[in-house]
């Protein structure tokens, strides 16, 4: 299966939150506010020093009627973290062929980063389907990913890094995005 299923996170789930933890009270408090915006999955990235303990309290808390995903993978050793503890699927900024490797031999569902045409095509010769473009405010956004839509036929993006409240459908509309992620959910 493509990715280990990750399909089935993108679209079970069109809007990812992407959740830099930096206090753990702020666990309930981001559960309670996705909740409330019918939402039901959350990337927690790996970007302080209490990452993986708000991951593990989301995921023990919250796991049973929510996706936890873990965010800014960047190494096996954080893949093999993840597999410790459950994570439902993982995200990483970019990627390396021994990184992907490591994903497909996790088991669990994963999406790694591109941000150019040639990483796309290396992906693609990894078999590779789905795809987080980072970051999409850089790296052309919408006018990028309706030039994809020509050039890479049946390959799905979830773009992040600049969506917003007000731009995210924009993006949802694009026939090769399956879904969006992004903080505003939990910032605005």
């Amino acid at each position: 299966m493509k990715q280990n299923n990750i399909i089935s996170i993108l679209k079970n789930n069109p809007i990812i939150p992407v959740a830099t933890i930096d206090e753990l009270s702020k666990v309930d408090e981001y559960y309670k506010t996705l909740v409330h915006q019918n939402i039901n999955c959350i990337e927690i990235t790996l970007r302080n020093d209490i990452s993986w303990d708000a991951i593990q309290m989301f995921k023990k808390k919250y796991g049973s009627s929510f996706k936890v995903g873990v965010g800014t993978i960047t190494s096996k050793n954080q893949i093999d973290k993840c597999k410790d503890i459950g994570v439902d699927f993982m995200v990483s900024p970019g990627y390396t062929p021994t990184l992907i490797d490591c994903f497909e031999e996790s088991n669990i569902p994963f999406l790694p980063g591109i941000s150019t045409p040639s990483e796309i095509i290396d992906g693609i010769n990894k078999n590779l389907k789905y795809f987080k473009f980072f970051p999409a405010n850089i790296f052309g956004g919408l006018k990028a990913l309706i030039t994809y839509q020509s050039v890479f036929k049946g390959i799905y993006f979830c773009p992040t890094g600049g969506l917003n409240s007000s731009n995210f459908d924009d993006y949802l509309n694009l026939s090769n995005v399956i879904s969006v992620g992004g903080s505003w959910l939990l910032n605005e």
